[in-house]
């Protein structure tokens, strides 16, 4: 094998799994937070307890390919959330008083492009669409598809409710705790938390299979004899939820430290890397895209993607989003029993 793909490899393997692996945590803790909005009688560490043990229940589910129907109706869930929050914003109006100053400190700023990044890069995810089609030669065109539908579900939710709630959103990570409660509403959520549910076994299923191989029972056919071997997997993914219960900062972390590797950087290099010399391009299966006719102009494009991503995503993204993750543990502290609950309900649940 080639010394620059097997390195490639070498690379890949602990980010994509970290990715996956805090990919997990982070659907765990939305359920928590989602389902909260619904009903307040527990605190979100208590859903978070609740939660943890249903999505422990994708250990029986043996591939991807089991989760196809369930994906193509996820994107229905998700499609009725984004416009329900766009339309649900724009007839609430604007609050009162409502400011929008935008990333006024650096903090701010870089953690507002790591979130980006993550959106943009960590919502139509390879790994899962690849190994889950029957034709994955296709999979370039589909993934192109994803990432812009992608575009239509988060830019106008997002510019709609930091219009009607403006600078609010910066102390609520969920933008559920600021909307009436009403049955669209409470639609909008149950249908999150399946969607949730279906991606945290998405995200886990990598993880399963990565485990499987490394204790010697990937090839193992008993469905109950996987389940129990895939429990270790679950359950570091359940105590991190529970421990670090933030979600809109831990979002902010993993797409600094970890989507800027697995989704920009490290594909770029590998493209870069991999058609080095001219015996590589002249064999290339998938030539240079018709916007980029030469091979020059793919290297440019891609080394200004590695530099940029790892200046600004990485290094200050990096910097603000562990800042701001700081900044929440010293003031809600780990293991927190109601994270960004209204003070009434806080004070209840202590």
């Amino acid at each position: 094998m080639d010394y620059w793909a097997q390195l490639g490899k070498l690379l890949d393997w602990p980010f994509n799994c970290t990715f996956l692996l805090f990919g997990s945590v982070i659907q765990l803790i939305a359920c928590a937070s989602n389902i909260y909005y619904i009903d307040d009688k527990f605190d979100k560490r208590t859903w978070t307890y609740i939660f943890g043990a249903c999505c422990a229940t994708t250990v029986f589910i043996p591939s991807f390919h089991n989760y196809r129907i369930w994906s193509f109706l996820g994107l229905g869930m998700t499609t009725y959330t984004a416009w329900y929050m766009t339309i649900a914003s724009l007839v609430h109006g604007q609050v009162d008083g409502v400011t929008h100053s935008g990333p006024a400190k650096a903090v701010l700023y870089f953690t507002g492009a790591t979130n980006i990044l993550y959106t943009f890069g960590g919502h139509a995810v390879t790994v899962e669409i690849m190994h889950a089609m029957w034709k994955p030669r296709r999979f370039k065109y589909i993934y192109l598809l994803a990432t812009l539908y992608v575009f239509t579900l988060t830019l106008p939710s997002a510019a709609a409710t930091y219009w009607a709630f403006g600078d609010q959103l910066l102390t609520h990570s969920n933008a559920f705790s600021l909307l009436p409660r009403t049955g669209w509403r409470d639609a909008a959520v149950i249908l999150m938390l399946i969607h949730q549910f279906i991606t945290f076994g998405f995200a886990c299923t990598p993880l399963y299979f990565v485990w499987e191989k490394v204790i010697g029972m990937h090839d193992t056919k008993s469905i109950l004899l996987r389940a129990l071997c895939r429990l270790p997997v679950v359950i570091p993914i359940w105590f991190f939820a529970i421990i670090f219960p933030f979600f809109g900062p831990i979002n902010s972390a993993v797409g600094a430290l970890l989507v800027t590797f697995t989704v920009y950087i490290i594909p770029a290099l590998a493209h870069m890397l991999t058609y080095r010399s001219a015996s590589a391009r002249q064999n290339a299966v998938e030539k240079p895209p018709v916007f980029l006719p030469s091979w020059t102009a793919m290297y440019v494009l891609n080394a200004f993607i590695v530099v940029w991503v790892l200046v600004v995503g990485f290094g200050l993204g990096g910097w603000a989003s562990m800042s701001n993750f700081i900044k929440q543990v010293d003031t809600f502290g780990l293991f927190a029993k109601c994270y960004q609950c209204p003070p009434s309900a806080s004070a209840k649940h202590h």
